[in-house]
């Protein structure tokens, strides 16, 4: 039985673990920040917190010193908020080994770098422990709720290392979590950042009563810009086709367990950013750093994207999102695909 530690007990995080932990195949050890969260999850087999009324596996062992999480593990899942990434990992470097997969799930942009989340994983390993690691990153149509009480769910593993994706696919797959491996690293995590994105501007067309039509052009527009953006970043047109691109977008801008998705609606109907992300409890809408991030890669890149910019000023500007859209409406008319790399 391999050891596997799942690092951030957040909703996503702990139906990784529930998967894992479910076939009995794994010895599953998984990281909280809180120390009610991991008494929660050994006492009650229960994460009252962020995942409530789901069971979690008896098997499974919460604690929140990472040392004992990640002594032994042979394979590490990193599904924590992706600004906190940098500064896990600098603590993690001294329990990390050569021969340990890393796994980022985790859905975000570095803000300062604009780094994906397996670079920056990549630059503090390097610079603490002066190796480089085994990395994969996992993205897809999947909420956490849903995958937790075994939905049927397929998700992409994405890996340089083609035997490093079968590993992933191996050890996440069974009867109800379906896993596709791949090799383009930057589309599978950048999808998965920059969805969020269109997610809260979906929101925002369903705050402000707008119908069918709007959220329809807002999705197809929005994968445009995403796409454009991944290309120039080295990834491939053809995997924002698949479920890290298309799929994991119409599940967010569509879904009501959608948390990006349910700050737009709350945006649409007026309300200001500060007082929805403080109702979130702890809850964290990855999309609200992203877009600032978006943008700077985007300018670094030379790459348009209108709707990421509009969703920039109504986030941090105080843009009023009628306003915004009237701006986008306006544009210069064009081909399709004009300017498409």
């Amino acid at each position: 039985m391999s050891r596997v530690a799942v690092i951030g007990a957040g909703a996503w995080g702990t139906a990784l673990a529930i998967v894992l932990g479910r076939n009995g195949a794994h010895d599953v050890r998984l990281w909280a920040y809180e120390p009610e969260v991991c008494d929660s999850i050994n006492q009650r087999h229960v994460n009252a917190t962020y995942l409530d009324g789901l069971a979690i596996p008896a098997a499974i062992r919460a604690s929140n010193a990472l040392g004992d999480v990640l002594n032994g593990a042979g394979m590490v899942v990193s599904v924590m908020p992706s600004h906190h990434c940098r500064r896990l990992f600098r603590e993690m470097s001294p329990h990390l080994g050569p021969e340990m997969l890393i796994v980022s799930a985790s859905k975000g942009i570095e803000n300062e770098t604009h780094l994906r989340m397996s670079e920056v994983i990549a630059e503090v390993v390097r610079e603490r422990r002066g190796f480089r690691p085994r990395l994969a990153a996992i993205s897809g149509p999947s909420f956490a709720r849903e995958v937790a009480r075994g939905d049927p769910t397929a998700i992409t593993a994405a890996s340089l290392d083609q035997s490093d994706a079968a590993e992933v696919q191996q050890g996440l797959s069974d009867g109800a979590f379906r896993v596709y491996t791949h090799d383009d690293m930057a589309g599978v995590e950048l999808g998965g950042a920059l969805k969020n994105v269109v997610a809260i501007a979906a929101g925002i067309c369903d705050g402000l009563g707008l119908g069918f039509n709007s959220v329809a052009a807002l999705i197809t527009r929005g994968l445009t810009e995403i796409t454009r953006l991944v290309v120039a970043c080295g990834g491939r047109r053809d995997t924002m086709a698949g479920l890290a691109g298309l799929g994991d977008l119409v599940l967010t801008c569509t879904g009501s367990l959608s948390r990006n998705r349910s700050v737009g609606v709350e945006l649409g109907r007026g309300r200001k950013l500060p007082e929805i992300i403080a109702g979130m409890h702890g809850m964290v809408a990855e999309g609200v750093l992203t877009t600032h991030a978006a943008i700077g890669l985007a300018r670094a890149k030379g790459v348009s994207m209108p709707l990421t910019e509009q969703m920039y000023s109504i986030l941090h500007d105080g843009k009023e999102p009628r306003a915004a859209i009237r701006e986008l409406m306006a544009r210069p008319s064009t081909q399709e695909f004009a300017g498409f790399l």
